[in-house]
């Protein structure tokens, strides 16, 4: 699962990105440091946004922040659908957000997406009709409608966060280089045990100091973020069809028991009971 940043710039005499991808049928693991806004309609898909793994169907709105991993939202779908995406960057309204009463609900609103937020029901519903019609508008009002839109999503009680922590900005280049080292390093070998060692001599860190390392760039210790990627790798086994003791040893652990509790904590349900409520 290669994680790729995304290069974005906004369209020309923009301060975002609008576009409507076409039909995708390739896995796109990815980040940037852009705000994403994504609504897709007449499809049933995956929803993976940073370690949380789910499916929509029919229709899905996701507000992400900046540097939380994701899937592209039309992986996998095969029938035809509408899509549309809105990139910003982090500060495309200044210190309007900050310095405005009126968009202080858009502030919050932003700043809740950098666990990623997905919405429901009736706010989805009007939200994507209007993401849909913003091409047909000048760039001016793509804005003010693109503001309308923050503050219905701001207000609404439909919403559910995503990712179990706010994702910090990234650090230096040299930090992002060594941080992505090592998250090859687990995808190549997460199905296998991987001692702290390993990862020192690769990062040229003494085992204390990779610890301390990984524990600021992710806010998680080694073996928790190894036990969550090794959870939504058995998340995507679940889903297609595997049984429980095959998605546990394929993902990597190396116990049953150990891998239920895990399961557990990570998700808040058992690993035969996410695969029957995803069926259903």
């Amino acid at each position: 699962m290669k994680l790729i940043r995304e290069e974005v710039q906004p369209d020309q005499n923009s301060s975002f990105k609008l576009f409507t991808p076409r039909l995708n049928d390739f896995y796109y693991w990815h980040f940037h440091p852009e705000y994403e806004l994504v609504y897709i309609e007449g499809a049933d898909g995956p929803r993976h946004v940073g370690d949380h793994l789910s499916r929509y169907s029919g229709s899905d709105l996701v507000l992400i922040g900046p540097y939380i991993p994701h899937l592209n939202f039309d992986y996998g779908v095969r029938t035809g659908y509408r899509k549309v995406v809105v990139q910003m960057q982090p500060d495309f309204m200044g210190m309007a957000f900050a310095q405005t009463p009126e968009l202080s609900d858009i502030a919050r609103l932003l700043e809740q997406a950098r666990q990623g937020i997905a919405f429901d029901g009736k706010t989805k519903q009007e939200a994507g009709q209007r993401l849909l019609r913003l091409h047909s508008v000048s760039h001016f009002r793509q804005l003010m409608e693109l503001l309308a839109i923050f503050q219905l999503l701001a207000t609404s009680a439909e919403a559910m966060l995503l990712h179990s922590r706010p994702v910090e900005q990234a650090y230096n280049q040299r930090q992002q280089d060594r941080i992505q080292q090592i998250y090859r390093f687990i995808d190549q070998h997460y199905q296998r045990r991987m001692e702290v060692s390993e990862l020192a001599d690769l990062t040229n860190l003494t085992p204390a100091a990779f610890c301390r390392y990984f524990r600021q760039m992710t806010r998680m210790t080694f073996t928790e973020y190894v036990n969550q990627y090794r959870v939504v790798q058995a998340k995507k086994g679940l889903l297609q069809g595997r049984s429980v003791t095959e998605a546990c040893f394929e993902s990597g652990f190396e116990s049953l028991s150990y891998f239920n509790r895990v399961f557990r904590r990570v998700t808040g349900q058992n690993p035969l009971q996410f695969k029957k409520d995803m069926r259903r």
